[in-house]
């Protein structure tokens, strides 16, 4: 039992490699007998042509970029150079320069069938930046291309499973799902995305003018239907005063005088003036 827990202790005891050397394990390979011949070669053709030569073997990287070198096909040991000056060997060294600021690229209007069978027109921006230059270089032939490729792809791919309700109104939830995606799909590449949003969606015409009739369908009901609550309130209100005038005589009385002044108060050539029912009752039993 003693041995067994011996034999497993180096193994769960020896150290871990982080990211970057599982990325990057392949610089420290050998350049082997060969190779050294032709950097020796090198150095000294640098020495031969000093007066020149610093003209060729001197390389300055600006503060947002980093150098990757790879010398005879192989990345140099200590990864990505700069920023700042620094020195390569001709006709060894291959130097690769990689732009570390966040960049911005429109993903191209794509034309994609919802989940309930409506075909929109969608575009979007995309915000990343690289993050190791050495996985930019050495895994990837052309990594902002590849990178806006694979937001198409993940666009129409993502929006393929959503109705149209869905992506009109879950703008933000699809933008922060795609970005995600995005993310892990380049991190081997070396790139992290910072930032996804969804510009426009286009709908077609035919489609829009018939979402504006129905929703000009729906606000003239819902007017049709606050006009008769109206009404109906009126009627309430109507028949109430009628009941109240209809306990006082006089109460009808004051309302015709009160309708005579409005009138009056108009000026207006001709006021009609309401004779009460009660009078005309007499002349006719007459």
């Amino acid at each position: 039992m003693v041995d067994a827990e011996k034999g497993a202790g180096p193994s769960n005891a020896g150290p871990k490699m982080n990211q970057y050397e599982e990325r990057n394990i392949f610089l420290e390979q050998d350049v082997g007998f060969c190779g050294g011949i032709l950097i020796a070669i090198s150095i000294l053709m640098c020495i031969v042509f000093f007066p020149l030569a610093p003209f060729f073997i001197i390389k300055v990287v600006a503060q947002y970029e980093k150098a990757v070198i790879l010398r005879l096909g192989c990345i140099r040991k200590g990864g990505a150079a700069g920023p700042g000056l620094f020195f390569f060997l001709p006709c060894v060294d291959e130097i690769h320069v990689v732009d570390m600021r966040t960049v911005s690229f429109d993903v191209p209007p794509q034309e994609i069938l919802t989940k309930d069978s409506v075909t929109v027109t969608v575009d979007a921006v995309v915000y990343f930046r690289i993050q190791d230059a050495v996985s930019s270089v050495c895994n990837v032939d052309n990594v902002k291309t590849a990178t806006r490729l694979l937001a198409q792809t993940t666009l129409r791919n993502m929006l393929g499973t959503k109705s149209l309700s869905e992506i009109l109104s879950e703008r933000e939830e699809i933008s922060n799902s795609m970005q995600q995606t995005l993310d892990v799909a380049t991190d081997p590449w070396g790139v992290l995305v910072e930032r996804v949003e969804v510009k426009d969606v286009r709908l077609p015409q035919n489609l829009q003018r018939a979402m504006a009739a129905e929703a000009e369908a729906h606000r003239d009901a819902k007017a049709k239907v606050i006009a008769a609550e109206g009404e109906l309130n009126a009627s309430k209100a109507l028949k109430e005063a009628a009941d109240v005038i209809a306990e006082s005589p006089s109460a009808l009385q004051l309302r015709y005088l009160q309708t005579l002044s409005a009138i009056a108060a108009e000026r207006n050539s001709t006021i009609l003036f309401p004779m009460p029912i009660d009078m005309m009752k007499a002349f006719a039993e007459k």
